[in-house]
């Protein structure tokens, strides 16, 4: 198992649980998300910014 910190961008949802939802979503294409947390909002783009760490397994 490998672990990496990553960061994503996400779209603003309508709702706090929509957002959840979708950071998740994003944070599971690179791995297994371990801890995550919105860093930064851009309010005119409605995006978000994702610090995460992830896991991957070792291949």
């Amino acid at each position: 198992m490998t672990t990496h910190f990553i960061t994503a961008e996400v779209d603003l949802q309508e709702t706090p649980t929509e957002l959840e939802k979708a950071i998740e979503a994003e944070l599971q294409k690179q791995g297994e998300p371990l801890r995550w947390a919105i860093t930064s909002v851009d309010e005119a783009q409605q995006k978000a910014t994702v610090e995460a760490v992830v896991t991957t397994s070792a291949e």
